[in-house]
């Protein structure tokens, strides 16, 4: 059997090797922030705007943000395959899914970083 390496078309092992990779960072970025709150009880704005002032956690956050976007999306497009029978429907919603994943990480973009 010959594979296509050029093909931008996923095949079930990347979706796999996808979902848990994002749920692996989803979860650490869970834990670092349920961390954060477990140390410091009386979180105010001083304390949280020193907290997202560090390129580190700026990063991580963008780098959850990327992988909840990435794992709704496959999680979504499963689920939608498996239960919508009328392409046009899960067309359009898959369509959604993709503008609310992708408005979800541009507006975390202009939160964290202020572009």
């Amino acid at each position: 059997m010959v594979l296509n390496q050029a093909s931008l078309k996923r095949d079930g092992v990347q979706d796999f090797v996808s979902l848990r990779a994002t749920a692996l960072v989803i979860a650490a970025y869970a834990v670092f922030i349920i961390g954060y709150f477990l140390v410091n009880p009386s979180v105010d704005y001083n304390a949280w705007k020193s907290l997202f002032s560090s390129l580190g956690v700026k990063v991580f956050t963008l780098l959850a943000l990327i992988s909840i976007a990435i794992h709704a999306r496959i999680g979504l497009w499963q689920v939608c395959t498996d239960y919508m029978k009328d392409h046009k429907v899960r067309s359009f919603v898959l369509f959604i899914v993709n503008l609310v994943a992708f408005s979800y990480v541009a507006t975390g973009l202009f939160v964290l970083w202020g572009i």
